[in-house]
């Protein structure tokens, strides 16, 4: 199975595992994106970043969030019915910064066809969002919802 072939509940096994393309993540758009959602100095200021935990510029959680799902959708498993996040578990071990090449690999860790409603399950998928190196940015574990293949 490809990437990029439409996934339904019935496709999805335990241990399955896709790798998606790879995004170079620059000082500018770190900076742009801290100035507009999250404004700290840490992430708008390589300068005043250098005094701080960080030690130098370090893109926002939630920018790392934000390129994850983009590369869940054009390069993730292509989930029929789009990729729906009902609740998970976010963290950010280390710092994204200026340079990295990230990917995601998505591996899914459990399969729960839901016993209310026929035409859907749930899926445990592990989204680990990796530098070229194999430095782990983020771990988002996340229950996430799938469709049946349509009868």
């Amino acid at each position: 199975m490809t990437e990029r072939e439409l996934l339904y509940l019935d496709d999805v096994v335990v241990g399955m595992s896709f790798e998606s393309s790879e995004v170079t993540i620059t000082a500018d758009e770190i900076i742009e994106f801290g100035k507009q959602f999250d404004p700290q100095p840490f992430h708008t200021d390589p300068a005043a970043a250098a005094d701080t935990f960080f030690g130098g510029l370090a893109a926002s959680g939630w920018h790392t969030a934000a390129l994850t799902m983009r590369l869940l959708v054009t390069g993730g498993p292509a989930i029929a019915g789009g990729t729906i996040g009902a609740s998970g578990d976010l963290k950010w071990p280390t710092a994204t910064r200026p340079g990295d090449r990230l990917h995601v690999r998505v591996t899914v860790e459990s399969v729960t066809p839901s016993r209310s409603r026929p035409d859907r399950g749930m899926c445990v998928l592990k989204v680990e969002t990796l530098t070229t190196d194999g430095e782990l940015r983020q771990l988002f574990v996340v229950n996430t919802l799938l469709f049946r293949k349509p009868q």
